[in-house]
């Protein structure tokens, strides 16, 4: 890209939360609060899952993929915001906010794929319990983990390049807290249809596929589930898939609002879109661990030991 840094702008302007800006003072303090419970909690899981070995499961290494991809999105986005709102510190040189659009999407794509992928463990362990170690194995989880991120970075890459390509001429103020893509490339001289098509392409194709995956998915399991004789085994099932629904809801649906609002939400407020899109990646990576800790037996527990010893 820096072969077309002649026609680029030095630096972008992100101006926060547009009609907020007498609030954004007010506003960092919920979203420092977020970005802190989401590091913790996700941390806390990292930790808790490497240091009990009975965890060392394939349920627990795709929740560790997906507290690693909620640090990632959090810490991309959240810091240089906060210097927005307190600092007032708007500018953002062009490289990093094309390594931020590259992070913020690319990263999305790669919780998607982490999300349907714990469908699918939730899919064999419910439907097909005598063979889960058998099918999901070490390589296996492995591989899937590599394809999660080939997927995203092949994705992102040709979007890149073509944002690259692009030639500012005039303003360079983004109308956000931080560098969406969309919101930059209006910001380019001539066509963005390119950039407009393979961005809506790419989203359609990954929560479509995706989405269908999970659902039959569940489908499937709701079929076994209601089967249960045991009532416990039931009430275990469903409070396993509940909490994984809940935040699969958590994640898509701020996400596509986001994603259309930007190319056709000239009715909506934008402070409403701006503020919609913040929160869209803060609340699923503050809300997963907490989700999952609260539901899962081994890591309450675990986390209750920790703090019962530092409190002695």
């Amino acid at each position: 890209m820096s072969h077309y840094n002649h026609s680029n702008p030095s630096t972008f302007i992100l101006k926060g939360i547009p009609g907020l800006e007498t609030s954004h003072f007010w506003i960092a303090f919920p979203f420092c609060i977020m970005y802190c419970i989401a590091l913790l909690g996700n941390l806390t899981i990292l930790l808790v899952i490497k240091s009990e070995p009975s965890l060392h499961l394939p349920m627990y290494y795709f929740l560790c993929m997906l507290a690693i991809i909620d640090m990632v999105l959090t810490t991309t986005t959240v810091p240089k915001a906060l210097s927005i709102f307190w600092f007032h510190s708007h500018e953002i040189c062009f490289h990093c906010c094309m390594v931020q659009i590259f992070f913020i999407h690319g990263f999305s794509i790669l919780e998607s794929g982490a999300l349907l992928a714990m469908a699918f463990d939730r899919y064999v362990a419910i439907c097909k319990p005598l063979h889960y170690t058998t099918i999901l194995t070490n390589p296996v989880i492995a591989k899937i983990g590599l394809a999660i991120l080939v997927r995203g970075i092949g994705m992102m890459t040709p979007l890149m390049c073509m944002l690259g390509n692009l030639h500012f001429c005039g303003t360079n103020i983004v109308s956000h807290s931080y560098c969406e893509h969309m919101a930059v490339a209006k910001l380019a001289c001539g066509y963005i249809i390119t950039n407009n098509i393979y961005g809506l392409t790419v989203a359609i194709v990954v929560v479509f596929s995706d989405c269908m995956f999970i659902i039959i998915s569940y489908v499937l399991i709701l079929r076994v589930v209601m089967g249960l004789s045991s009532k416990q085994a039931l009430l275990k099932s469903f409070g396993t898939c509940g909490s994984h629904i809940c935040i699969i809801l958590m994640f898509y649906t701020p996400a596509l609002f986001s994603f259309y609002a930007e190319r056709w939400g000239q009715h909506i407020p934008i402070h409403l879109h701006i503020l919609i899109a913040d929160l869209y990646l803060l609340v699923p990576p503050m809300l997963n661990p907490i989700i999952y800790g609260m539901k899962t037996k081994q890591i309450r527990e675990r986390v209750l030991r920790l703090f019962c010893q530092k409190g002695t």
